[in-house]
């Protein structure tokens, strides 16, 4: 089980291949704030809302100075993939090996069903113009994440 998060850690650097193969960093991002969000799998009915919902909000977040980023061990082909299929926005990278995923405490055991699983902890962090966690959040619903996000945050809907 990775260790979870807490608001002051310093945010695990990353560096990953976005969509098209582009590789991204956290440290790309410095001086902004950066909602990074990790979901299970591109294309599955829970995470083409939640992504559509981030596409919907990014220029509310944007306009307060959130950049948006989605992390999955999906491979960039089906990123791509995703991206058009669903006409998205957000940056997409990919973590097959799953270790920006353990870094931040949203890769291990989790309940699926009633079982217990290994794999991708539907999880949202917010990360500071100084790259430290302002707020860690687990075990996310995919429905409404966004919305609850956009009120705790303070951001005005477009």
């Amino acid at each position: 089980m990775s260790e979870r998060l807490q608001p002051g850690d310093t945010a695990p650097a990353f560096t990953l291949p976005d969509a098209d193969g582009t590789r991204v960093s956290l440290a790309d991002h410095l001086g902004r704030k950066v909602i990074v969000y990790f979901y299970p799998a591109a294309l599955t009915p829970g995470c083409t809302k939640q992504a559509c919902d981030f596409t919907d909000n990014l220029e509310a977040f944007a306009g307060a100075g959130y950049d948006v980023i989605g992390i999955s061990p999906d491979k960039p082909e089906k990123l791509g993939k995703f991206r058009e299929t669903e006409d998205l926005k957000v940056t997409l990278l990919s973590d097959p090996d799953k270790e920006v995923l353990a870094a931040y405490g949203a890769f291990g055991e989790k309940k699926l069903y009633g079982k217990t699983v290994t794999g991708v902890i539907r999880s949202t962090v917010i990360v500071d113009e100084q790259g430290k966690v302002e707020h860690a959040l687990y075990n996310v619903k995919a429905t409404g994440h966004v919305a609850k996000l956009l009120r705790d945050l303070k951001v005005e809907a477009a």
